[in-house]
């Protein structure tokens, strides 16, 4: 796909959609939910059809219905409850957050001799604070965070794909 105004326009739409969720952080992050919960529900449902009809070993049959049943409650709990569901994500995301940032932390220490220490002890500092503030203002941030983190995605997407295009047209 050559064409600089499919980019531009699929970044306009990104765009419009970052500002969007923006807008109603707490609808995205339900709405972040529900399509989670309904692609755990499709796979699980999926892996209990394979489990039953597969001709694997006992073993692997076990594994794929547990793991289809799992994986089926997370999707319609999060479905049929989507409150729930995203603090859930939330403690999930803010873990990652929390790990992610003490992992480059441990990094950077290891590579203090080079010219990578300084932008990954920044890196790893700011998501540990970051994560931390969640954590310390869990309850007023756990509704909101999942679509304040799309938003943002979809805005940074947006230009960065207008900006694609934009370079295609220049280019030609």
């Amino acid at each position: 796909m050559t064409n600089w105004k499919t980019w531009v326009s699929i970044g306009a739409l990104s765009f419009v959609f970052g500002l969007l969720a923006l807008g109603n952080t707490i609808v995205a992050s339900l709405a972040v939910t529900i399509l989670l919960g309904t692609v755990f529900a499709i796979a699980g449902a999926a892996k209990l059809w394979a489990g039953f009809s597969a001709e694997a070993s006992q073993e692997h049959r076990l594994f794929s219905l547990l793991w289809g049943l799992v994986s089926l409650m997370i999707g319609v709990s999060f479905i049929a409850n989507p409150v729930e569901g995203t603090v859930s994500l939330t403690i999930v995301v803010t873990g990652f957050l929390l790990a992610s940032g003490v992992i480059r932390l441990m990094m950077a220490w290891r590579m203090r001799e080079t010219g990578y220490f300084w932008m990954l002890l920044f890196s790893g500092a700011a998501t540990v604070l970051l994560g931390s503030y969640i954590v310390a203002y869990f309850a007023a941030i756990s509704l909101s965070l999942l679509g304040l983190l799309l938003g943002i995605d979809l805005l940074v997407d947006g230009m960065g794909l207008i900006g694609f295009g934009l370079f295609l047209r220049n280019r030609r």
